[in-house]
């Protein structure tokens, strides 16, 4: 396993007159369907769990994001994505597993909210969008994030969804749009 080899090395390091002072995190990145299916049984052995929506998105869908002739289909507010980023979420912080999020839906406000409401506590975004995000995380309450995340979960049609997350974003965010 990965955490053998990671002690042979720090073993090694060690006869060779090295001192290792931290333990290595080991984590998982969750990119595709299956992977988030069977994250539960990986859970024990981790120290986290990093979501890459990009390829989530377009695998979970069968959609090549930069194919013109199918690129509309991709939409990170279908209902299967959003419900396999819920389990990704509540899985691991059930756990107690660091969940992290990386990829475009964590550099754009219009999702901000609702990755809030799915649990999410961690994500990057590159610096230009970091305002924004702080202004929305810093606008609302808990229990909004909540109320957004519930009516998108409930909605079966990703274009409507995405209308909605736009609109909630927009009133806190007019600049924005």
């Amino acid at each position: 396993t990965v955490k053998r080899v990671a002690q042979d090395v720090k073993t090694e390091l060690a006869e060779e007159g090295f001192t290792v002072k931290k333990e290595p995190e080991f984590g998982v990145m969750v990119e595709i369907p299956a992977a988030a299916i069977i994250l539960d049984s990986l859970l024990s052995e981790i120290d986290f769990v990093s979501i890459g929506t990009n390829d989530l998105v377009q695998y979970t869908l069968a959609v090549d994001r930069v194919n013109e002739r199918v690129a509309s289909l991709y939409k990170p507010t279908h209902p299967a994505v959003l419900r396999l980023l819920k389990h990704i979420i509540q899985s691991g912080t059930e756990a107690g597993i660091r969940v992290t999020l990386c990829g475009e839906m964590s550099g754009d406000s219009v999702y901000t909210m609702l990755l809030l409401g799915l649990g999410l506590r961690s994500m990057s975004a590159s610096p230009f969008a970091i305002p924004e995000l702080k202004k929305i995380i810093r606008s609302v309450s808990m229990d909004e994030v909540k109320e957004v995340t519930d009516r998108a979960l409930a909605m079966d049609d990703p274009d409507k969804t995405l209308a909605f997350l736009t609109e909630r974003t927009r009133r806190i965010l007019p600049e924005a749009f």
